[in-house]
């Protein structure tokens, strides 16, 4: 895929309970972002908007690729049943309580 993806999060607190948006830069040019909280090793994404000129080319798997790379867990927050299967293909679970979860098997 594309080697220069990127998600900006230099301006997240550790362990800040506000989501914020952060942007997905392919190179210089945005091509999406990403509405996240981040509390420690812990990841929970409650919207990724890739925008419609670079939609189908994987750039939200490789977005969570990229926090796979990081996240020791993750939460899909309230998942819509459009989303669903996306989140199934990415390895996550269903909680039952509209999220899908991640988790590393690093220790």
């Amino acid at each position: 895929m594309s080697e220069n993806l990127t998600i900006r999060t230099k301006n997240i607190k550790e362990g800040d309970s506000n989501y914020c948006w952060v942007n997905i830069e392919l190179g210089n040019q945005r091509v999406g972002k990403v509405r996240i909280r981040k509390i420690y090793s812990k990841v929970v994404i409650k919207n990724i908007s890739i925008f419609p000129e670079f939609q189908g080319r994987g750039f939200g798997k490789e977005v969570v690729d990229l926090f796979k790379e990081k996240a020791r867990e993750i939460v899909a927050d309230r998942v819509r049943a459009t989303a669903r299967g996306f989140w199934e293909r990415m390895g996550f679970s269903d909680t039952e309580d509209g999220n899908y979860t991640w988790r590393s098997d690093r220790r």
